[in-house]
């Protein structure tokens, strides 16, 4: 990996981090001003206020436990790129107490803002087969 595929493979395991900590704030920062956030099953969040917000949502009810496995990293453009990743592990429902698999593909595109990597866009879909 060069320099700047090493830099943004960092921002995905900060990310990875944070998010496994329920860290709000600590996850809204890796983003760009104007980024978008596009979970599945919810409207797009678009700016980092509204980012902070659905994963303040999502920390009051769920745990995350995943991993990423990077698949791939492009770099399209001197301050562009994206990267290509499927996590696994479990989500915890904080009510009722319950775990469940959590297997998705991801899909972030970075923006290098200031010199640094940031996140852009995310979306993301779960892998597993859909429940009855």
């Amino acid at each position: 990996m060069d320099a700047d595929e090493q830099a943004i493979a960092a921002v995905l395991a900060r990310y990875a981090e944070a998010a496994n900590n329920a860290d709000a704030t600590a996850v809204a920062e890796l983003y760009a001003d104007d980024a978008v956030l596009m979970a599945q099953y919810s409207p797009p969040a678009v700016g980092k206020a509204a980012v902070h917000a659905a994963y303040a949502g999502m920390a009051g009810a769920i745990k995350l436990d995943i991993v990423f496995e990077i698949a791939e990293i492009r770099l399209v453009a001197p301050d562009w790129a994206f990267l290509r990743s499927t996590s696994t592990g479990t989500i915890r429902l904080l009510q009722p107490g319950i775990d469940i698999p959590e297997a998705n593909q991801e899909l972030f595109l970075f923006r290098k803002v200031d010199s640094t990597w940031k996140i852009a866009r995310y979306s993301f879909s779960t892998v597993l087969p859909a429940q009855a």
